[in-house]
C-alpha cells in the first residue's frame, strides 16, 4: 500500500519517455510497435488490393470498418475477460488469432482467391485478434506500471504507433510496388510473431482478489453499470466515437483520394500514409507539453479543427505535397484527440474494472469508425468524394463545438485502487458464496440541524455503493423518531456483498467516516445484514441477522 499511496502524491510523469525505464513494459512496447510495423503495411495491400479488383468506393472504404468492427462487437465481452483471468495469457490468445488469420490471407492470395468478400472476412478476423489483445494490453499498463507514469505510458501508445505510420505505409507501398502483395502479406505475418514470444518470455505481477472469479454476464453488468455512472467516462466515450464517426473519412477515402484526384499508385499512397504519421508523431511527443499549457478539453477541440482541416485539404487538393501537409496536421490532430480521451477513460478508472471501461471505450469508438466508414464511403459513392470529405470537415466542427455543451473533465490523478482490506463478519447462518439476496441496512440518528449535510453525504454514498455493486438503494426516516434514519441496499449474493466492499477505496470509505461524524448516538452507526428467504423456503432457521458497528 505504501507504493499506491506514494504514486498518489507525485504528479503525473513529465517524461512521455519515462515508462520505457520499466523492463518488463519496454519489451513488450517495442515487440507491438514491430507488430504495428506489419499491420500498416498489411492495411496498404489490403486496401490497395481491394482497391485494384473492385470498382466499389464503398468496398474500399470497407477496408477500416472490417477491421475495427470486431472491437465493437467483441469488446465488452473481452473486456470482462481481461478483468476476469490472466491479462497475459488473454493478450496472447489474442496475437495467436491474429497471426493464424494473417497467415490464411497470405496462403489465400498466394492460391489466387481474391474476392472482396473474402479479403474482408480475413481482415475481420485479423480484427478479432485485435480486439482480444488491446483491452487486455491497456488495462496491463496500470499493473506494469505505476499511476504516475499511466498518462506518459497511454500517449507512448499513440507515439509508438503513430510513429511506424511515418514509415509502415511508405515501407508497406514499397514492398508492394516492387516485391508484390504476396511479400506483403507474407512480411506481415511474421511481424505478428515478435509479441507473442516477447509476451511469452515477459511477466509481471498483478494482485489476485480472494474472492471467486465473476460470472460474465455479472461482469459485463458491472462494467456497464460503473461506466453508465461515471460521468467522466461517459463524456470521454461520447466524444470520442464523436470523433471517430467524423474523422475517419480521411483514411478510409484516401485510397480514392490517390487514385481518383493525384492519379497515383501504392507508392503515393504510402507517402501520404508517412506524412500522416509524421505529424502523428510531433503530435505526440508535443503531447506533454501540451498537456501542462492547455485544458484536456481545449486540446480536444484544436484537434477536431485540425483534422477538419487536413479533410477539407484532401477534398480540395491536386497536389501530392499539398495533400501530405494537410495529412500532417491531421495526423496531429488525430493522436493528440485520441490520446486525450483515452487518459481520460484510464484515469477515471479504477483497476477492478479498467478492462470493462477500456472496453466499452474501444466498442463505442471502434463502432463510430465502422459507421463513419459505411457512410462517407456511401456520400462518396452516391455523390462525389469532394462532398463526402467536405461533409467530414463539417461534421468534426461540429465535434468541436460539442465540448461547449458537454466538456471532458480535467483529471490530473487517476482513480485510487481499491483498499482491499475488508474482513468477512462472522455469520450465524451457514452460507453459501452464491447465498442472497444479501440486505444491508444502516441505522444512523441524525439531529435536524444536520439533515441538509447528512443528505448531501448520502447523495454521494448512493453514488458510490451503486456503481461497486449495490442495488435497489434507499434511504428511509423514521416516522415516529425523526431522528432515526435507515440505509438500505441490497447485493445479489454473499459473495456480491464480500466484492462490493473490496472494491471500496479509500476515498469511499471517508464517505462513511464523515456519516459517522454527524451520527448522534451513543454508539457507532448500526449495520444489519439480512438475507431474504421466499415464504415457501424450506430453510427456516436460528436468527437471519448480524449486528455489527458501522466501521
Amino acid at each position: 500500500m505504501r507504493r499506491v499511496a506514494e504514486a498518489d502524491k507525485d504528479p503525473i510523469s513529465p517524461s512521455i519517455f519515462g515508462p520505457l525505464r520499466n523492463r518488463t513494459f519496454r519489451p513488450i512496447w517495442l515487440a507491438t510497435q514491430v507488430s504495428s510495423l506489419g499491420w500498416l503495411m498489411q492495411t496498404v495491400a489490403i486496401s490497395w488490393l481491394m482497391a485494384t479488383i473492385s470498382n466499389s468506393d464503398l468496398m474500399v472504404a470497407l477496408v477500416p470498418a472490417s477491421s475495427t468492427l470486431p472491437a465493437f462487437i467483441l469488446s465488452v465481452f473481452v473486456g470482462a475477460i481481461a478483468d476476469n483471468f490472466n491479462r497475459r495469457r488473454v493478450m496472447f490468445a489474442g496475437r495467436c488469432i491474429m497471426v493464424i488469420a494473417s497467415a490464411m490471407l497470405t496462403a489465400s492470395v498466394a492460391l489466387g482467391f481474391l474476392d472482396p468478400l473474402m479479403i474482408l472476412g480475413f481482415s475481420f478476423l485479423i480484427g478479432c485478434g485485435a480486439a482480444l489483445n488491446d483491452p487486455a494490453w491497456q488495462a496491463s499498463v496500470g499493473d506494469i506500471l505505476d499511476r504516475r507514469d499511466v498518462p506518459a505510458a497511454v500517449a507512448l501508445l499513440s507515439v509508438g504507433f503513430n510513429t511506424v505510420r511515418t514509415v509502415g505505409p511508405a515501407l508497406g507501398g514499397i514492398v508492394v510496388a516492387s516485391f508484390g502483395l504476396l511479400t506483403a502479406l507474407a512480411a506481415t505475418t511474421l511481424t505478428y510473431l515478435v509479441p507473442l514470444g516477447t509476451i511469452w518470455r515477459c511477466k509481471w505481477k498483478v494482485r489476485s482478489s480472494p474472492l471467486p472469479r465473476e460470472s460474465m454476464s455479472t461482469a459485463i453488468y458491472d462494467g456497464v453499470r460503473f461506466t453508465a455512472m461515471s460521468s467522466e467516462i461517459k463524456a470521454a466515450i461520447a466524444r470520442g466515437t464523436l470523433f471517430g464517426l467524423a474523422s475517419i473519412a480521411i483514411l478510409a477515402l484516401l485510397p480514392l483520394v490517390v487514385r481518383d484526384q493525384l492519379g497515383g499508385g501504392p507508392l503515393a499512397y504510402g507517402t501520404l500514409m508517412g506524412g500522416f504519421g509524421t505529424g502523428a508523431v510531433f503530435g505526440g511527443l508535443s503531447n506533454g507539453m501540451f498537456r501542462r499549457i492547455l485544458s484536456q478539453e481545449r486540446l480536444i477541440t484544436l484537434s477536431c479543427v485540425a483534422c477538419a482541416a487536413c479533410s477539407l485539404s484532401l477534398a480540395l487538393s491536386s497536389s501530392l505535397a499539398a495533400a501530405a501537409i494537410g495529412l500532417a496536421l491531421g495526423g496531429a490532430g488525430w493522436v493528440t484527440a485520441w490520446s486525450g480521451v483515452g487518459v481520460s477513460v484510464q484515469l477515471a478508472s479504477p483497476r477492478w474494472v479498467v478492462g470493462r471501461t477500456i472496453s466499452i471505450y474501444y466498442a463505442l469508438i471502434n463502432g463510430g469508425i465502422a459507421a463513419g466508414s459505411w457512410v462517407w464511403g456511401t456520400v462518396a459513392q452516391n455523390h462525389s468524394l469532394t462532398w463526402a470529405l467536405g461533409s467530414s470537415a463539417g461534421a468534426l466542427l461540429l465535434v468541436a463545438a460539442v465540448g461547449f455543451l458537454f466538456p471532458i473533465r480535467e483529471r490530473r490523478k487517476s482513480e485510487t485502487d481499491p483498499l482491499e482490506e475488508f474482513n468477512a463478519p462472522a455469520v450465524a447462518l451457514n452460507l453459501k458464496p452464491r447465498s442472497g439476496p444479501i440486505v444491508v441496512q444502516v441505522e444512523y440518528l441524525i439531529p435536524e440541524k444536520d439533515v441538509e449535510a447528512f443528505l448531501d453525504l448520502m447523495r454521494g454514498r448512493r453514488h458510490v455503493l451503486s456503481r461497486v455493486g449495490a442495488r435497489h438503494w434507499t434511504l428511509q426516516r423514521n416516522l415516529e423518531e425523526p431522528v432515526q434514519w435507515t440505509e438500505t441496499f441490497r447485493t445479489p449474493t454473499w459473495t456480491d456483498y464480500l466484492r462490493l466492499n473490496h472494491r471500496l477505496t479509500e476515498e469511499d470509505k471517508e464517505l462513511d467516516e464523515r456519516a459517522s461524524r454527524l451520527h448522534a448516538g451513543e454508539q457507532s452507526a448500526q449495520i444489519t445484514l439480512l438475507i431474504e428467504r421466499p415464504t415457501g423456503s424450506a430453510r427456516r432457521t436460528e436468527p437471519s441477522t448480524l449486528y455489527f458497528p458501522h466501521r
